[in-house]
């Protein structure tokens, strides 16, 4: 029994200086792990010494100081690295990210998959994931692989119920992907939105972001969602929480590919943003706007009142005042926040006290994919000593 609780003990305090390291904004030392754990500086130098021989860390060269030795400063390794892997309506991605939050490898088609075969458009990324291993610059120890769709997913089993963008219903992606994965990796399969969202609450795998509580929004042809509490995506009873896009605007509006009427994303979403205005890129309805053409006005007015509506009813419900626009909405953000916060402050009850606010994404390409392989790499994390035998 000691043996095991002394295993336990040593298996709990990898993990937290691990944890400490990668979450610090400076490079600490080994006597700042210590401190910052409460453990003793023998003990900390003991768990830095192990990390660091087994690559979960790795030192740096010291900063110039004055008198006495100086500190070695400790920086996550770029031994390990996880898959992240992305079906979008608009594309494929692939990106592989070290334990530092750095792209080892990367790749991305653009193509339309609106109604796509799934079984085709699986076998496509496949063929682009076993590209991008095949081509990376370095070699890494893969500690997991993660898929990121635009719809909703069954944890437990893996499958894609349904993703009302893409026409896709009950499939399952990983048989059509374990010739690709490497083996001896579980793909984890989540939702798009979920995933983007760690890209917001984490900078880089296990380093916080700026704000910990937050509703993020997905803008791609349509709009995902999350709802983020403490820095963890809230999943709900079955993995389905965050389907902003499909709260109702208005019951009596456009019907939603989903099967109902008036969602947020018949006004919001990317396709029906630019087929209001009449124009065929974000950047040209922004252009547009910005120059004070009435049409590229008029639709992003329409998007800032659905969101005011929808995202009420969120705030009200959940109490997180902080909204951050991803994709497309990111980059309308400055167009759309006086609106939607005047919306939010008279929709919002507790407006009067913390006044919601409006924020954007910084862009990230594939921020699913992203989010999958982050995701893939706090499992290192949680649990580093089986991977330093």
């Amino acid at each position: 029994m000691t043996s095991a609780r002394q295993s336990t003990l040593r298996a709990t305090n990898l993990a937290l200086v691990a944890r400490t390291v990668c979450a610090a904004a400076l490079p600490p030392s080994r006597a700042d792990v210590a401190a910052a754990t409460s453990m003793t500086r023998a003990t900390a130098s003991r768990l830095v010494d192990e990390l660091v021989a087994g690559g979960v860390l790795a030192e740096t060269e010291p900063a110039a100081a004055g008198r006495g030795r100086p500190a070695t400063p400790l920086v996550p390794g770029s031994r390990f690295a996880a898959l992240g892997l992305q079906v979008n309506a608009g594309y494929l991605a692939v990106r592989v990210i070290d334990l530092r939050g750095e792209v080892v490898g990367e790749a991305q088609e653009q193509d339309d998959f609106v109604g796509s075969d799934p079984e085709a458009t699986l076998g496509r990324l496949a063929r682009l994931c076993r590209r991008v291993l095949g081509d990376l610059p370095r070699p890494v120890t893969l500690t997991g692989a993660g898929l990121a769709l635009p719809g909703l997913v069954a944890a437990e089993t893996g499958t894609l119920l349904r993703a009302p963008n893409l026409g896709w219903s009950d499939v399952r992606p990983e048989p059509l992907l374990r010739d690709a994965v490497p083996d001896g990796l579980d793909l984890l399969v989540d939702n798009e939105a979920a995933l983007a969202a760690r890209t917001v609450a984490e900078t880089a795998p296990g380093r916080p972001g700026a704000v910990s509580d937050f509703v993020y929004l997905s803008g791609e042809i349509g709009i995902g969602g999350a709802a983020v509490l403490g820095g963890r995506v809230m999943s709900g009873r079955h993995g389905w929480a965050g389907e902003i896009g499909h709260v109702t605007a208005d019951p009596n509006g456009p019907r939603c590919r989903c099967g109902s009427t008036g969602c947020l994303e018949t006004y919001a979403g990317r396709t029906a943003l630019l087929a209001a205005a009449g124009l065929s890129s974000p950047a040209e309805l922004a252009a547009r706007a910005t120059e004070g053409d009435a049409r590229a006005l008029a639709a992003i007015g329409t998007a800032a009142r659905a969101l005011g509506v929808a995202l009420a009813g969120v705030v009200n419900v959940l109490d997180i005042p902080t909204v951050v626009l991803g994709g497309h909405l990111a980059h309308l953000a400055d167009l759309l926040r006086d609106d939607l916060e005047e919306q939010l402050r008279t929709r919002v009850l507790s407006a009067r006290w913390t006044p919601p606010k409006i924020e954007a994404a910084q862009p990230i390409p594939a921020p699913g994919a992203t989010g999958a392989a982050f995701r893939a790499l706090s499992t290192l994390l949680a649990d580093p000593v089986r991977w330093l035998g």
